[in-house]
């Protein structure tokens, strides 16, 4: 059973109902899994986007601060057209560790690097990789009003903050084409995925499945009551999931495909 892309809010884009993260495609340190892995050969990943494309999968998540991941996807992807890719601006990761960059030159730094790296003339979203103060990264600094302008040169189709507060994730809804919330059974930003479906923007979500820890193997309720949940909130366009898994991938498409045809 595949899944069945659906508009993205306003941003023109349709989207898979579930999109593929790719952190684990180039970066194994300073993430929040319940176990360790290592990162996937070409042939794995190539396999990987192969069996995601089959079962419907068109949204790939990626940033620069995902280690090598923007760059694997531009030599693995070329000459294969339907898939929409995010990014972000923001964070740089380096020696096992995080620093941000919002300004200005920074920005439109980003942006060209993954063109180039990701080989593509224009990124379908990009996400504001936010340090925890959304709101001072919103007020005092350049980066929202540089994504508006690299919009304007059509380097960029979308925009927005991936947030880490309801004030910044509402603001993001009001004032960008789309946002990406936090929304699992432990924790929902509510009241952004409210306004977004009050206004019909766009929504992505992320840590849906508590970052492996919503398995049921690691302690959690279960993948198919985290779908449930996240899938059944009004205005979600698409939740990011981070496997190298071919097993997961096919259960958790299988799982979600089941859940929408149900509510249909």
């Amino acid at each position: 059973m595949a899944l069945i892309a659906r508009p993205l809010g306003r941003t023109g884009i349709c989207v898979s109902p579930l999109g593929l993260g790719t952190v684990k495609f180039g970066r194994n340190q300073q993430v929040k899994y319940p176990a360790g892995f290592e990162i996937p050969d070409d042939r794995r990943v190539r396999g990987l986007l192969a069996l995601a494309g089959d079962l419907g999968i068109n949204l790939l998540d990626t940033a620069p601060a995902y280690g090598t991941s923007e760059q694997r996807l531009g030599e693995l992807l070329p000459g294969q057209p339907g898939w929409h890719v995010i990014t972000k601006v923001g964070e740089i990761f380096e020696n096992g560790h995080s620093r941000f960059d919002f300004s200005a030159a920074h920005t439109r730094m980003s942006i060209e690097r993954s063109l180039r790296r990701l080989r593509r003339d224009v990124i379908d979203i990009v996400l504001v990789h936010s340090h925890g103060n959304d709101m001072a990264i919103i007020e005092q600094t350049e980066v929202c009003e540089t994504l508006a302008r690299l919009k304007g040169e059509g380097l960029l189709r979308a925009w927005g903050l991936s947030s880490k507060t309801i004030e910044g994730g509402i603001w993001s809804v009001e004032h960008a084409d789309v946002v990406m919330a936090t929304c699992n059974l432990a924790e929902c930003d509510t009241p952004v995925l409210e306004r977004a479906a009050e206004l019909g923007k766009g929504v992505l979500v992320k840590k849906a499945l508590q970052s492996g820890h919503a398995d049921r193997g690691a302690g959690g309720p279960g993948i198919r009551q985290a779908l449930e949940y996240v899938l059944g909130r009004p205005g979600v366009g698409s939740l990011i999931i981070g496997t190298i898994d071919p097993a997961h991938l096919r259960d958790n498409v299988a799982t979600a495909a089941a859940i929408l045809e149900a509510g249909s």
